[in-house]
């Protein structure tokens, strides 16, 4: 079995929003549901292949991903909202992921140089402050061959209808969703990071309701 990673002295960067009620935890359920109803296909691509070991997830929430984790995998889970970590934990446990969660931001990951294979995130970088210095923590922990996968929304193209809007929504849209600029270029943030190689495609989430955030990018990157 892989060896636990060495999780560093950290501070702990926590957003609490109180006890997750029943209610909450049915909504939450619903939420992960119709995500992965839009997201699954480019998640399907983009982490198929995933093997148990220890893989790191940045902004895990409530568990959206688990169904793509192998069953024995070690779930390093980057999440500073404390009102998912119970219900982050109850999942791993229903799915054999064993979990340790970590209150952080992403942007300072509590540890070592070159320990880790995987690195994923979905619909995330949108949301961190500081998506540069997130991208050069996953560099800094992925062993050399190691990979970053990654489904994120990003903007539309510059021009179009949609890349207007989300221009134009941009600071109340970030209001109501938890910080997510809805008109960020994240892919030239991942080829800027210093991977060897970044592997994405470009397209739509199906079924979804929420056109302003319709754009997305999927894939690799090697470090």
């Amino acid at each position: 079995m892989t060896a636990p990673l060495s999780v560093l002295p950290h501070d702990e960067v926590v957003i609490d929003h109180g006890r997750m009620t029943p209610l909450g935890a049915r909504l939450l359920d619903h939420g992960i549901r119709a995500m992965n109803h839009c997201t699954g296909p480019h998640k399907d691509q983009a982490f198929t292949g995933l093997e148990a070991g220890n893989v790191v997830e940045l902004g895990a929430g409530g568990g959206s991903n688990l169904d793509w984790l192998a069953q024995g995998t070690r779930l390093y889970a980057v999440e500073p909202n404390r009102t998912m970590h119970d219900p982050l934990r109850e999942r791993c446990s229903r799915a054999g992921i064993e979990v340790v969660v970590l209150p952080v931001s992403a942007e300072a990951l509590p540890l070592p140089d070159a320990c880790v294979d995987e690195v994923i995130c979905s619909l995330v970088l949108c949301t961190v402050p500081d998506a540069e210095a997130a991208l050069a923590e996953v560099v800094r922990v992925l062993r050399p061959g190691g990979r970053f996968r990654f489904v994120e929304h990003v903007a539309a193209p510059a021009g179009s209808l949609r890349g207007r809007v989300q221009s134009a929504l941009r600071r109340p849209w970030g209001a109501l969703a938890g910080g997510c600029d809805p008109h960020r270029d994240t892919l030239a943030r991942i080829e800027a990071a210093g991977f060897t190689t970044v592997r994405a495609r470009r397209g739509l989430l199906r079924h979804s309701p929420v056109w302003p955030v319709n754009t997305v990018i999927w894939g690799t990157a090697q470090r």
